[in-house]
């Protein structure tokens, strides 16, 4: 174990190593955010794809046996779904009182979202496959990976579709929606959760806890939304 190559390679094998670097990438995402004053150009997702990327471009690590190690991550995205349902209840009133323009708000989001992504795609001359993995890419990564896969795409493209979306949608929506002059936050979250769900919804909630609540519905209701247009939409691409 002298030799740092082959402790390394010892290293590598176990399992825990890379749930590990994941937890810590995004620790040094988080601090390097917190430290900036929450700069949403220091999105802490962001920082830790690249950390967490240059880690495995450096050692060689073959994605396959990072995500062998990081899945318990993918794993809990699953109960982190189910959780949106807690916000919902919560701001039920809420939701009563403003049902048609988040209906309005949601239909309008989600097919803009499918038919922008797929009309650039397919005028950029996507096949089939890339086109299926693009449909999805406004949904939480669990619905998104699971649309994909029903419609032919490729998951783990899709995987990294939905991520980018989010960190653009982190990034841009505030200062976007100031400039913009949206200032109920009711339309602020519920925007920002149809069309960057979680991340987009981290966001949301370190800005306001009214937006946050109003993005979880809008990123749940969306994924509902979309498992439903996406096929009919990507019909008319084929």
């Amino acid at each position: 174990m002298t030799d740092p190559f082959k402790l390394w390679s010892y290293l590598s094998s176990e399992p825990l190593l890379w749930l590990w670097a994941t937890l810590i990438a995004y620790w040094i995402g988080d601090a390097i955010f917190k430290s900036v004053n929450r700069n949403p150009f220091a999105n802490p997702v962001m920082i830790a794809v690249v950390i967490l990327g240059a880690v495995l471009l450096m050692t060689g690590t073959p994605y396959q046996r990072y995500f062998d190690g990081a899945q318990f991550v993918h794993f809990m995205l699953g109960p982190a779904t189910v959780c949106l349902a807690v916000p919902l209840h919560a701001n039920l009133p809420k939701v009563k009182r403003a049902l048609l323009p988040i209906a309005a708000g949601l239909v309008a989001g989600s097919v803009t979202a499918i038919v922008s992504v797929l009309a650039i795609a397919k005028a950029m001359g996507a096949g089939p496959e890339l086109l299926a993995s693009l449909a999805p890419k406004s949904v939480t990564a669990p619905v998104a990976i699971g649309i994909s896969q029903s419609l032919g795409g490729e998951p783990s493209l899709t995987a990294a579709l939905v991520i980018l979306t989010g960190m653009i949608g982190a990034i841009t929506v505030t200062p976007m929606l100031n400039l913009l002059g949206f200032r109920d936050w009711r339309a602020r979250g519920f925007a920002v959760g149809v069309a960057a769900h979680g991340i987009g919804t981290a966001r949301a909630f370190q800005v306001h806890e009214t937006a946050g609540a109003f993005a979880s519905i809008g990123m749940g209701l969306n994924a509902v939304l979309t498992a439903f247009l996406a096929p009919v939409v990507l019909s008319y691409f084929g």
